[in-house]
């Protein structure tokens, strides 16, 4: 089985999410701080040094940041 997958260091100004995504990235934070909320209520911050992953199809979630933030992302 192939699998591609993109590496990229994003830089997000103030955001705040108008969807709820399914698709499941590893994300690290390298500045700033990104919230992320899941569907079920949790609420999680993503602090420089910190990172996260979600699978495919699994949680539901949508992200926002009011200072904004620099992430590593693996999709």
């Amino acid at each position: 089985m192939l699998v591609l997958s993109w590496r990229a260091i994003v830089r997000i100004s103030i955001a705040i999410s108008d969807h709820w995504c399914a698709e499941g990235p590893i994300l690290l934070c390298l500045e700033g701080e990104l919230h992320t909320e899941l569907d079920d209520g949790r609420c999680f911050v993503l602090m420089p040094g910190s990172s996260y992953q979600v699978v495919d199809n699994a949680e539901l979630h949508r992200s926002s940041t009011e200072q904004g933030a620099k992430l590593f992302v693996v999709d």
